[in-house]
């Protein structure tokens, strides 16, 4: 079925394209009386072989949504009937933001790539923390990550304020946390990486890490154009600050091999998609030999088969995401995951 309507889809601009199919997905899953059901029995696949339990949680299925795609938290509950293992949501900040000035998404066909520089555009942190409240009301069986940055305006120097404020509106309505230093989309963000202000980030944050006797695995997810001797350096903050793990890996700024005409191949911004598979997988697999496999990993950049999603797990990774891979390919692809891993 999807692949009778990619071809109309891509037809037009990929954000307002976005938005139309994921609020009509909605809407089929609220509102028309078999939406539910026809979902999962199409997407969904039960098996205990499935399960995982990683930093302390239980999840149905390894596959999860990497965050970006729902940024709000609107859609997570007709999402996850599709069939995902957990649904990682944000990046959200403090306070509302429109983000970059638009068009500020762009598909690279042949590369089966996106270019975006969306610029953490959100409703904010309060927005996003009661409607993560009433799915927890009805929902505590789904597994949800919180995507926590900072605002554009915030200064670097105050940044741990805003990575503060986020944690605490959520604490009580997600599962986990990630800290996002490494988007390419805010100016100075991946400054944040260095040691020094990604040991302060951390550290603070752990040290809020507990409201009556419950704490918060926190992950921290990091770029894939990190040298070895900075990943070497993640390695050792990890331990240091013993935050539960890392995600491997956001996008990228790198534009070699491409085969997309030159002017989208200039267009600013993270790609993620196929260009980012091979990378991905490399940093994955340093990161795991590196640390002799202490600490979970979750892997994602440029998951388009179940071969791609095997080689992640085989490198490392104890989890998956995809997001530009769920576009191209639709959401049969989950499915395929998993029917392949057991």
């Amino acid at each position: 079925m999807y692949r009778l309507v990619k071809p109309v889809f891509f037809k037009f601009d990929p954000e307002r394209m976005h938005h139309f199919v994921v609020k009509r997905l909605k809407w089929f899953h609220d509102f028309f009386p078999l939406g539910k059901k026809i979902l999962r029995k199409s997407y969904h696949l039960h098996s205990k072989e499935l399960e995982r339990e990683v930093f302390g949680l239980k999840f149905k299925n390894p596959v999860g949504l990497a965050a970006g795609f729902d940024k709000n938290g609107e859609f997570v509950e007709a999402l996850s009937n599709l069939g995902f293992g957990f649904i990682e949501v944000g990046t959200v900040t403090p306070l509302p933001q429109p983000g970059n000035d638009k068009p500020r998404m762009f598909r690279l066909k042949e590369d089966e790539a996106i270019i975006n520089r969306m610029g953490f555009n959100n409703k904010g942190v309060d927005v996003m923390a009661e409607r993560l409240r009433l799915l927890k009301c009805k929902h505590s069986d789904i597994v949800v990550g919180g995507n926590i940055g900072k605002n554009k305006n915030t200064p670097n120097e105050e940044a741990v304020n805003d990575y503060i404020k986020c944690f605490d509106r959520l604490f009580d309505v997600v599962d986990y946390f990630v800290v996002n230093v490494s988007s390419p989309n805010t100016p100075g963000l991946r400054a944040l990486q260095e040691k020094e202000p990604l040991m302060h980030i951390l550290n603070t944050l752990q040290l809020r890490n507990n409201k009556e006797g419950v704490s918060r695995p926190i992950l921290l997810k990091i770029a894939p154009d990190l040298t070895f001797e900075q990943l070497d350096d993640i390695v050792e903050i990890v331990n240091q600050t013993k935050i539960a793990g890392v995600i491997a890996t956001n996008t990228t700024i790198d534009r070699n091999g491409l085969y997309a005409a030159d002017g989208l191949k200039r267009e600013t911004g993270g790609l993620s998609g196929k260009p980012l598979t091979k990378k991905s997988t490399e940093v994955i697999r340093y990161i795991s030999k590196k640390s002799g496999g202490k600490f979970p990993i979750i892997g994602v950049g440029g998951i388009h088969t179940p071969q791609d999603a095997k080689e992640k797990l085989e490198a490392g990774a104890s989890l998956v995401q995809l997001y530009t891979g769920f576009i191209y390919e639709g959401p049969g692809l989950i499915k395929r995951i998993c029917k392949a891993l057991y």
